[in-house]
């Protein structure tokens, strides 16, 4: 075989070889279109989602209470006022002792005491009491039950000639609920049900049917008053969001 010949077939050779080379990477890409073309079609489907959210609500007694007993005292004389503020104060923590209270939850608060005739914009000569004062002795304790009996008794103060002032901002008693972690998974639990239920009806419409969850998100819990007249019980409120995948 002369050059020329062993030439020609080389160059056939490695046309072959080219020619093979291509149909495989033509194949290949071919391959690897499907695959991709394939991969947007499941991510396409995977986008579809559904956003709910589910709610659970309770009712519960508070369990502590604080309850501030404020009275106000009126003198000419600033030692006696003091004198007054005391005496009254001794029997007030008396009669929360003789109700029930025990003592290390009774504290009493800083008189506070003004004179009016340092008024500056005060008429010395219509002043009748030079000097007024009030004093709070306050109550702090998980009988929330007592302290609302207590409280009409609150009469009896006023026999004994203390001014016992209302249920104002500064006097206003405070119901609190500490029991929040001992509700909260089983509130978690039912919010999350209530949210699956709602998802379960939105695909049931749609002709779908729900996937795993994609995102979820727990609302803060809220712990309110039931209304203005039952202050001392709260309503528990927490709002669960999900996100579900939905699927033919």
């Amino acid at each position: 075989m002369n050059v020329q010949q062993e030439k020609k077939v080389m160059t056939k050779s490695r046309t072959l070889e080219a020619f093979i080379l291509g149909v495989f990477i033509c194949t290949g890409l071919a391959l690897l279109g499907y695959l991709i073309a394939d991969g947007v079609l499941q991510i396409k489907a995977l986008e579809r989602t559904a956003t709910v959210k589910g709610l659970s609500e309770r009712e519960v007694q508070a369990n502590i209470a604080i309850w501030p007993i404020r009275f106000d005292v009126v003198d000419n004389d600033l030692n006696n006022l003091f004198t007054s503020i005391q005496e009254k104060n001794a029997v007030i923590v008396a009669f929360l002792e003789k109700s029930g209270f025990k003592k290390e939850g009774i504290s009493i608060s800083a008189p506070a005491i003004i004179d009016k005739q340092a008024q500056g914009y005060t008429n010395s000569r219509d002043i009748q009491y030079r000097y007024s004062g009030n004093s709070t002795v306050s109550v702090y304790t998980d009988n929330v039950a007592l302290v609302r009996k207590t409280m009409d008794k609150l009469l009896d103060l006023g026999k004994q000639g203390i001014a016992i002032s209302g249920q104002n901002y500064e006097s206003r008693t405070e119901y609190l609920f500490t029991g929040l972690n001992d509700i909260k998974p089983a509130m978690i639990e039912e919010a999350t049900n209530n949210a699956r239920e709602v998802a379960e009806k939105f695909a049931k419409d749609s002709n779908s049917r729900i996937g795993k969850i994609k995102k979820a998100a727990q609302g803060q819990f809220s712990i309110n008053d039931r209304d203005s007249n039952t202050p001392y019980i709260k309503k528990v409120r927490v709002v669960s969001t999900l996100e579900y995948y939905l699927a033919d």
